[in-house]
């Protein structure tokens, strides 16, 4: 069997990665993160290029790909941490079409695929906001609360910016919200958006471990490349086992949302328990790698660093999707473990 990504897939990812290294080299993420912005000109290349639509049906006026081409999308976003609306476009979007009625379907799906609208996701937890993804600058707005909510932020949500320390994306917080339900389950969806948040992560934790294992072959103390010393080797070797384990578990949660949903609940708590944790732990290992010189302003470190802390928990944390694994596999609390 192949596990590997189809040729149309590689190519999808070969663009991605040409296009976004260009685009967004660090000093420009450095620039738009320092400004606090996107660039209008830069989103529209990457809408005319169809990425914000990939994973939208033909139907609704996208590409009709699916979830594991969203992935690669997404973790070469992350890759080069580039500052655009695309995840919470790209949310909105899987919300929408996994519980949108057929009303919303057609008013919002055609304008996120192509890039037209903008869009922002986020959910509460015991009644308080969690952080809304891109939500100052979104067209309409995906809401969890027991049942799902579409907003427009003009009108129908009572929202303020927040400040995270991840300054490469917008946020907001919501206070108060009335908008139009939305008819369908949002659970496919959200578990969809749990992938492809866990396939930003990835990337974050990719480029963070290259960025690692590029500079302990050159910096040198006693005559020695640093990544000599076992210190220093354990620690890469670390960063790539966790990297390489929250791709397998990502790309197995895509590769389930359209070919085996039944296994997507659980594959998706997977993905994003490994991704939360990886996307933290490789750029903090990093961070480690470097010394002194990664703990200053002018390293660019800190971007991914800071992103992937953010992301790993736009979603719940890495403990709250174990404990959904937990609860899936039939071992959650107080329920013995099978033997």
């Amino acid at each position: 069997m192949n596990f590997d990504l189809n040729d149309e897939q590689q190519e999808i990812k070969r663009t991605a990665h040409e296009f976004l290294a260009a685009r967004f080299k660090p000093e420009k993420v450095r620039e738009l993160s320092e400004a606090d912005s996107y660039d209008d000109g830069l989103w529209k290349e990457i809408s005319e290029l169809g990425w914000p639509g990939i994973a939208i049906s033909e139907e609704d006026g996208g590409q009709g790909l699916g979830m594991v081409e969203l992935t690669v999308l997404l973790e070469e976003s992350g890759y080069t941490c580039a500052p655009s609306p695309l995840l919470g476009t790209a949310g909105a979007a899987l919300v929408i079409s996994a519980a949108g009625s057929d009303e919303q379907r057609s008013e919002w799906l055609p304008k996120l695929a192509s890039g037209e609208a903008t869009g922002s996701f986020g959910g509460f937890a015991d009644g308080q906001s969690t952080i809304f993804c891109d939500l100052p600058r979104a067209d309409v707005v995906v809401t969890f609360d027991g049942e799902g909510a579409l907003l427009a932020p003009s009108s129908e949500v009572d929202f303020e910016p927040f400040k995270a320390i991840d300054s490469t994306r917008s946020y907001g917080l919501v206070s108060e919200a009335a908008g139009q339900r939305l008819p369908g389950d949002v659970g496919p969806g959200r578990d969809r958006l749990t992938v492809a948040i866990a396939a930003e992560l990835t990337g974050i934790a990719q480029r963070t471990l290259e960025m690692a294992v590029e500079y302990a072959r050159e910096r040198q103390q006693f005559g020695r490349p640093i990544g000599a010393y076992q210190a220093v080797s354990h620690r890469c070797a670390a960063m790539l086992l966790a990297a390489e384990e929250s791709r397998s578990l990502t790309y197995y949660a895509a590769w389930t949302a359209d070919a085996e949903p039944e296994s997507l609940p659980i594959a998706a708590a997977m993905a994003g328990a490994r991704a939360g944790d990886a996307g933290w732990e490789v750029p903090a290992s990093a961070l480690q790698v470097f010394g002194g010189i990664g703990f200053t302003w002018e390293h660019d470190l800190q971007f991914w660093l800071k992103r992937g802390r953010v992301a790993g928990r736009m979603l719940g944390t890495p403990r709250d999707h174990r404990e959904r694994v937990a609860d899936l596999s039939g071992m959650g609390a107080g329920e013995p473990a099978a033997v």
